[in-house]
């Protein structure tokens, strides 16, 4: 695998930036260096956000939202016709299986723009005719702006996917952005840069940063005043300092934080249907997915079966590189990452789990032993109070508990401060209806898990995030919705 070099992406060109400072980008899957990237320092993040403010009142603020879309359209057609690069590039800063990755990051991450630049044109505003003391009476109308510079913060784990979310949206509505994906996984949003220029999209319009959190790049791009509003998906805590940094200058926020998703499983489910679905909810993209379910309740007459055959089934995944399609899991996603998962195993451990399955590292073959791999793991037997059951840990791992009742089984759903997601498994639709509405998240799936519809709201609640995106929801924070009142 060659070695490149990442660049910033600001106003349309390509910069290595005056700092002089890079870092390395290694994939999880050997340790081995794939790229030294660029490192923006605050006067690349400074000429970022004078790129995308001029370009506002530049040909984009000029464009139709007819014409936007159309080169949207074309972005999306630019990602889908070097799909190969960026589908190499994805897998190999995240180490996630090609078979994964092939049908939902990088489809997914190209159709986010036609689904937004389509929406734009297709949602109306209100109005309201007004009587007014005179009789003649008032027209009252709201038309959508664009809310301005959206600084735009996007995680590791679906890096073109997620960041794309945001982006798709943002410009739709007519802004511009200054992007800051995270630096473990740079590559396919710089090289989406490539793209916006193939495309059209003018200069200013998408920019990338390239760097840290805390004194780097993330930090300046969340302080800079001429930002209007930023989007951010990543951990709480994360979440905390930038709403601190947005409350300089009340800049709007929209967040998606973390969870500890419950998965409940009642005695009335279909079997086989319950251990696919919290297979993949526990073990898809090795776990690191934000809506993954990592407590897991089993209604008592059916938990000792579910355990055995959920284990049996765990058993049977397959560890490996990214281009073998027979691979179900990958390595995590960095070996920092991999020091903190291990860390919940020991403390799993010392808490006296009795561990199902796994609970340390695979013996990979020695052209991979210097990866950041870890075992697909499963627990029983720990208190409600312990970490791992407490605690986001972001890996292939959860924690089976028997129940008895639903009001017990509720309770401890909504037991920690977040509130993302939840899997209910019944085939009782009243008992469905009944506890979906109950559990305190932003989204529940009844019988499946990870079925979106992009029309819908997306967020979450508690300390999971602050917001929706989706659909119409989007535009409620890409613009800014203005009354204009006409005195007949």
């Amino acid at each position: 695998m060659s070695t490149k070099e990442i660049l910033n992406f600001i106003n349309g060109e390509y910069t290595k930036g005056t700092s002089g400072k890079t870092f390395e980008n290694r994939t999880p899957v050997d340790g081995s260096l794939i790229g030294v990237v660029h490192e923006a320092g605050r006067a690349e993040v400074d000429a970022a956000v004078k790129a995308a403010r001029e370009a506002l009142t530049g040909p984009w603020g000029k464009m139709t939202n007819d014409q936007r879309s159309e080169i949207l359209h074309r972005v999306a057609n630019g990602v889908t016709a070097r799909f190969d690069e960026f589908l190499k590039a994805e897998c190999a800063d995240t180490g996630k299986p090609v078979s994964i990755a092939n049908h939902i990051d990088i489809p997914r991450g190209a159709a986010n723009f036609k689904v937004f630049a389509d929406l734009v044109k297709n949602v109306g505003n209100e109005s309201f005719e007004t009587p007014t003391p005179d009789g003649t009476g008032a027209l009252n109308f709201s038309v959508r702006r664009p809310k301005g510079v959206i600084g735009v913060i996007s995680p590791w784990n679906l890096p073109l996917l997620l960041m794309t979310w945001k982006v798709g949206p943002a410009l739709a509505c007519g802004n511009t952005v200054v992007v800051k994906p995270s630096e473990e996984t740079p590559a396919t949003t710089a090289l989406l840069g490539e793209v916006m220029n193939e495309a059209g999209v003018p200069p200013g319009v998408y920019n990338v940063i390239h760097g840290f959190g805390p004194d780097s790049a993330g930090a300046f791009l969340t302080e800079h005043p001429g930002v209007d509003a930023i989007t951010f998906t990543g951990e709480t805590r994360t979440g905390e300092a930038i709403m601190k940094a947005a409350a300089v200058g009340v800049r709007d926020v929209s967040f998606e934080l973390g969870g500890k998703n419950p998965g409940i499983v009642f005695a009335d489910c279909d079997m086989e249907k319950a251990i696919e679905g919290t297979m993949r909810s526990v073990f898809a993209n090795c776990g690191q997915v934000c809506l993954g379910t990592e407590r897991v309740y089993v209604e008592r007459p059916i938990f000792d079966e579910f355990v055995a055959r959920f284990a049996e089934s765990a058993k049977q995944l397959k560890l490996g590189i990214p281009e073998d399609p027979t691979v179900d899991m990958g390595p995590l996603v960095s070996h920092e990452h991999q020091r903190k998962v291990l860390s919940y195993y020991q403390k799993a451990k010392d808490a006296g789990a009795t561990i199902v399955l796994g609970g340390g590292v695979p013996n990979m073959p020695a052209e991979l032993a210097a990866g950041a791999w870890v075992e697909p793991t499963i627990w029983t037997g720990l208190p409600d109070d312990a970490a791992v059951i407490t605690e986001e840990i972001f890996g292939p791992c959860c924690h089976i508990r028997p129940f008895d009742t639903e009001e017990e089984v509720i309770k401890l759903a909504n037991s920690l401060p977040y509130g993302l997601a939840a899997a209910v498994w019944t085939e009782n639709t009243s008992r469905a209806l009944r506890v979906s509405g109950q559990i305190e998240c932003g989204i529940c799936w009844v019988n499946s898990w990870f079925l979106r519809d992009l029309r819908t709201a997306f967020g979450g609640s508690k300390q999971s995030g602050i917001g929706r995106e989706g659909g119409e929801h989007s535009l409620e924070f890409y613009t800014e919705l203005k009354n204009i009142c006409i005195k007949l």
